[in-house]
């Protein structure tokens, strides 16, 4: 990264150089992130939809785009002599970044989702993803009044919140010395994949890291500089795994502010 002068540059400087080793010889490779086991409890954190106050109604995205490409609001995705919008389908799903949508949305609860459709809230033997909630979509498209998860990233008012949890459950508070890490996809650059990206700052800096102006997303990675616990967001997912002590999960389950679940499976 290059934010020279910038919050993130002076808050967040480069880490040492082998500082990820140890998650890479746990975990594997970090393309999209490194996903620890159970340290020795684990629990996952869902990241936020939302429901206009006037329901999802029937129209869905890929009916909306449609319409749009028909009538030349928005032009068609055209790829060589192939066209996206006659053979792919707009999902509704975003990548990156997230937030609260704005007035006349609620936040819709993946519990009351799966109560009212009768999907499981992530089925067994699946991490938290675009396969979740067939029943919610129509031929693979959301309603045009849900907002769903986004992909990659945690949104911005559960990473404010789960930063706040962590603080509370580190030894040091906000003075905890932490570290993320960025993986290529995130910044777009896969030539040198071996060049791990990662920052040394402390946990009540954190809000930083997710504004930062060469990557749209929420860290890959972020853990206390001890390895007490660690985060991941995978590029792929629409949740983060906190791995951790016991406390530190049942804390993350219980908080109002977010929702969260054990994966069995995915300990």
């Amino acid at each position: 990264m290059s934010d020279k002068a910038s919050p993130l540059q002076s808050q967040w400087p480069p880490a040492p150089s082998g500082a990820a080793d140890w998650l890479r010889e746990l975990c594997g490779d970090g393309i999209t992130g490194f996903m620890p086991p159970a340290m020795p409890d684990a629990v996952w954190v869902l990241n936020a939809m939302y429901e206009h106050e006037r329901g999802p109604g029937e129209v869905t995205y890929d009916d909306h785009h449609r319409a749009s490409a028909a009538d030349g609001t928005v032009q068609r995705h055209v790829v060589g002599d192939i066209d996206l919008d006659a053979v792919g389908v707009a999902t509704g799903g975003g990548l990156g970044r997230a937030r609260h949508p704005g007035p006349a949305w609620r936040r819709l609860r993946w519990a009351e989702l799966a109560r009212r459709t009768g999907d499981p809230v992530v089925p067994d033997g699946l991490l938290p993803c675009f396969r979740c909630f067939p029943s919610a979509k129509k031929g693979g498209s959301w309603p045009l009044g849900v907002v769903p998860p986004a992909e990659g990233s945690l949104d911005r008012e559960t990473w404010t919140r789960l930063i706040a949890v962590l603080a509370d459950h580190s030894p040091a508070g906000p003075h905890t010395p932490c570290l993320a890490y960025y993986s290529p996809l995130l910044l777009g650059d896969l030539d040198d994949v071996d060049a791990l990206d990662v920052r040394v700052g402390r946990l009540g800096d954190a809000e930083v890291l997710y504004d930062c102006s060469e990557a749209d997303f929420s860290p890959s990675n972020l853990w206390a500089a001890d390895r007490s616990w660690v985060l991941c967001t995978d590029y792929d997912l629409w949740g983060t795994k906190i791995a951790g002590p016991p406390g530190l999960v049942e804390a993350v389950l219980n908080d109002p502010d977010l929702e969260a679940l054990r994966l069995p499976w995915a300990h």
